[in-house]
């Protein structure tokens, strides 16, 4: 989503929130994954942010009325699995969604399917494990492929053509699942249409920066920055600098 965001939007400044303490939130209760949304927004409305991009499905589908209910007047943009656009890619009417545990029980993705996916073969898989990898900065290699064996082995057998990656975390791991599928089986995700809804919200909104110098880039975590700080630059592949900034240095919103 970051990746996709800089390249539609390159004047906005971004300020990127890891709550890298707090992960997965696809393990988490929907009450722990609705108070540490609430806290995380409430940094990011202190430092001035102008729109929120929610870059989690989890959060997305666990909270984001909630958020909307506690900072009326600030757009608050969300995922949701590309289920719509997989849907017009299949060949064999079956369709594969990786997702964390939250969001493949949540009603969200449940009402996805049901919308776009009439006469569809949906074949949702909680996908627990991944995001651990991913932000441990394994990518690739014999542990990755074997944490992906029991999740795509099903969707082979299932003769499954397209997957969606339903959370922010699993493109990171496109090429190994790429190769694990093998040629002729889309992997898509939201990230770009995410990215085109932010712009359109901020350009309705009168809020787009209108500016030809690059926007600034802003990492702070809920965990020590030593640990996330190599990660950020392996996932960015930029020379970032991350800060540590507890969630809790502000006052949550509670209701």
């Amino acid at each position: 989503v970051l990746r996709e965001l800089r390249a539609l939007l390159p004047a906005e400044d971004i300020l990127y929130y890891a709550d890298t303490a707090y992960c997965p939130y696809g393990l988490r209760s929907q009450a722990e994954i609705q108070e540490r949304s609430r806290l995380v927004s409430a940094l990011l409305v202190e430092q001035s942010a102008k729109a929120i991009v929610v870059a989690c499905n989890t959060a997305s589908s666990m909270a984001i009325a909630d958020l909307r209910g506690h900072f009326p007047g600030l757009d608050i943009i969300g995922l949701e699995p590309a289920v719509k656009p997989a849907v017009s890619l299949t060949r064999s009417g079956k369709v594969g969604v990786l997702a964390t545990p939250r969001t493949v029980a949540g009603e969200r993705l449940r009402w996805l399917i049901e919308t776009h996916a009439g006469g569809i073969e949906v074949h949702t898989v909680a996908a627990a494990g991944l995001v651990e990898l991913v932000e441990s900065g394994q990518l690739t290699g014999p542990t990755v492929t074997e944490a992906l064996r029991p999740l795509l082995d099903p969707m082979i057998e299932a003769d499954v053509d397209v997957i969606v990656l339903g959370c922010t975390h699993y493109p990171f791991l496109r090429a190994s699942i790429e190769a694990y599928m093998g040629p002729g089986v889309p992997v898509i995700d939201s990230g770009l249409a995410i990215a085109r809804r932010t712009r359109h919200v901020l350009a309705l909104a009168g809020l787009l920066t209108d500016d030809s110098a690059a926007g600034s880039l802003r990492f702070m975590t809920s965990a020590p920055a030593a640990e996330v700080e190599p990660v950020a630059r392996l996932l960015t592949g930029q020379p970032v600098i991350v800060s540590m900034v507890p969630a809790t240095d502000v006052i949550a919103m509670r209701s």
